[in-house]
């Protein structure tokens, strides 16, 4: 759907990392925006080049009464809002069930009783947790090791309740990997940061050997928004990826070779964070069914990262 000029839209969480991409592709093709964020993990600035196309309520969605009234009027409803950092549900379990669990049952009832006609979670590979086979299909197990995961799978199995008991048009996307513009933590920022400060040797967290599976930012929020306009779509889930995995060791030798850094020394810290998944890779034959494909490969997608976080290059840059 190119033109969305007669469509209300929530997107909560909004300020956020991918969903703000998605916010820039709803106002770039006339929706009328709404983002409920409340400013926890989200920033302004990443709403910036919208900020006067769109409303913004700054609130959460562990307010009730606050998501009940940002969704009345609504046709459609992106639920991004969550903690997304596994390492600091580990230390929060409480607060991440609050936002991820409770919050995503406000939003969802409260779309059940103002009749939105479209309902989109934003989910998460970690539901799986590890995995029993690779590619990982939509069928596979459900048995995430960390409480973000167990939180986000409680949030995906209620708005499929609602869609069978109340007939709710949701949908569920499980992200695998997302990089790109605007990302505040996770291995792709976390390893340009760490050039920043020492190009001769680099600290990589693990064995090298963990595989993900990276989908460049604009591609993601093109996926939400396509399964948005499919109606076919409703009551089902996919896997969104960039069906190019990769090591770890190989996303560094990436990484190296866009910044022209050959004589950096990468050093692996044989151990990773509690609630890492060793192997991500999705099978995301299900949603290359319903039209979509990446677009930016992760060469690419890294050359692009490097020029918006502003690292200059060594001098075996290309």
């Amino acid at each position: 759907m190119n033109d969305l000029s007669s469509i209300r839209v929530l997107v909560t969480g909004g300020a956020g990392f991918i969903p703000s991409h998605l916010v820039d592709l709803l106002v770039a093709r006339g929706a009328r925006v709404t983002v409920l964020d409340d400013l926890s993990a989200g920033t302004r600035e990443n709403l910036a080049r919208v900020a006067g196309a769109i409303e913004f309520v700054e609130g959460s969605v562990a307010d009730r009464d606050l998501v009940d009234r940002v969704v009345a009027g609504q046709e459609w409803v992106f639920n991004f809002a969550a903690n997304a950092d596994v390492p600091r549900s580990v230390k929060h379990p409480d607060t991440d069930f609050t936002s991820n669990a409770l919050g995503a049952h406000h939003v969802f009832d409260a779309c059940r009783r103002h009749g939105v006609g479209r309902v989109v979670q934003a989910s998460t590979a970690a539901v799986y947790g590890e995995p029993r086979y690779t590619p990982m299909d939509e069928e596979h197990p459900l048995r995430p090791i960390s409480p973000y995961g167990a939180s986000k799978l409680g949030a995906e199995a209620l708005g499929f309740a609602y869609h069978h008991t109340y007939g709710l048009p949701f949908t569920a996307l499980r992200i695998f990997n997302t990089y790109g513009p605007r990302q505040p933590r996770y291995v792709i920022y976390d390893l340009f940061r760490k050039l920043e400060r020492d190009r001769r040797r680099l600290e990589v967290l693990g064995t090298g050997e963990q595989v993900r599976d990276y989908c460049y930012v604009a591609d993601t929020a093109t996926a939400f928004l396509a399964v948005a306009g499919d109606e076919g779509t409703i009551g089902e889930v996919y896997n969104i990826a960039g069906g190019q995995p990769v090591s770890i060791r190989e996303l560094v030798a990436l990484i190296l070779e866009t910044l022209g850094l050959a004589d950096t020394e990468p050093y692996y810290t044989g151990q990773s964070w509690p609630g890492d998944i060793s192997r991500l890779v999705a099978d995301v034959t299900r949603l290359r069914a319903r039209g979509f494909a990446p677009t930016v490969d992760l060469r690419e997608g890294l050359r692009r990262f490097a020029e918006w976080i502003d690292i200059a290059p060594g001098e075996g840059a290309r």
